[in-house]
């Protein structure tokens, strides 16, 4: 495979994964009521809704703002800070926007850019970079996600069988 073409399946299996876990994080956040949505089980932990909160504030900066140039205000400590429980249904929209959205940026990305800089929460990074940072660091906070929600309702939340194949799907990709 050349490498043009090899970049531009890394975009797209990255936006996938991204859409995947999105999925999976609404998946969480339709078990859970609102007071569970917001439960801390100290001040160290972060509640579902300051995880959703930061991931849309992460990929508006990092990827609308960052990669397609658009200008973003974020307010990263406000996302932490959230004490008060806002509805579930408030959270959401703009969850779900920021992620359509930069998935469709990373899908439209030239390939050709991954290589040049760009000026993200005050880090000079590559394209590569940015996109990687955020493919994993969606997955990290997914992944809280699912524990924070099985410790919770205490369900099983698995996507795949006990050989590590998906359960559900006919998709090839993990």
């Amino acid at each position: 495979m050349e490498s043009q073409a090899m970049l531009s399946t890394f975009l797209e299996q990255v936006a996938d994964k991204v859409e995947r876990d999105r999925a999976q994080i609404t998946r969480c956040t339709n078990l859970l009521a609102n007071d569970e949505f917001w439960y801390r089980p100290n001040e160290h932990c972060n509640s579902v809704g300051n995880l959703m909160l930061h991931l849309t504030g992460n990929v508006r900066q990092w990827i609308i703002g960052g990669l397609a140039r658009q200008d973003i205000s974020r307010d990263r400590p406000a996302e932490f800070a959230q004490r008060t429980p806002l509805p579930t249904e408030r959270v959401m929209p703009p969850f779900e926007t920021a992620v359509a959205t930069a998935c469709d940026v990373i899908r439209r990305f030239d390939a050709t850019q991954l290589g040049d800089h760009f000026d993200i929460q005050g880090y000079a990074v590559s394209g590569l970079y940015a996109v990687f940072h955020v493919a994993e660091h969606f997955s990290f906070h997914t992944g809280q996600i699912v524990h924070i929600t099985k410790t919770i309702r205490n369900v099983d939340l698995s996507l795949y069988d006990p050989q590590g194949r998906p359960v559900g799907t006919t998709r090839s990709n993990p």
